[in-house]
């Protein structure tokens, strides 16, 4: 079994997140997306030429509850093809395991902890239709 495919996100808790997506816009040409209100970067699967996949870079109010109670002022979005099938796995392995799920047009998330208390969200894509 996959476990993690890739990064599809890198998440940053920041005290003033519209003034710091200005400075990275004018000095490293991140351009924030309109409608997703984040950075994206699209690439084309290495496996599946004809399928795109997405990575998002987006900044959170330093306040936010979406990293619960990590310690880090970063989360780390990660790919995965089948996440039933993941966190049945993880979860014989002892690893800490959010109840919560979101479940969204662009796909299913989960969220776990490390061994330090850094909360990782997991997130398998939508299946592309052909």
């Amino acid at each position: 079994m996959k476990r993690v495919t890739g990064i599809g996100g890198i998440f940053f808790k920041a005290d003033h997140p519209d003034t710091l997506y200005a400075w990275y816009e004018k000095h490293l040409g991140l351009k924030r997306s309109e409608e997703a209100q984040a950075v994206l970067f699209e690439w084309l699967d290495s496996t599946d030429p004809g399928r795109k996949g997405m990575t998002v870079w987006s900044l959170f109010p330093r306040d936010t509850k979406y990293f619960k109670d990590s310690p880090s002022p970063v989360m780390i979005n990660y790919i995965v093809d089948n996440l039933d099938e993941l966190l049945t796995q993880l979860a014989k392995e002892g690893v800490a395991i959010d109840p919560e799920r979101g479940n969204y047009d662009y796909g299913r998330f989960a969220w776990i902890t490390d061994p330090e208390g850094n909360r990782i969200e997991l997130w398998e894509p939508a299946k592309q239709s052909a």
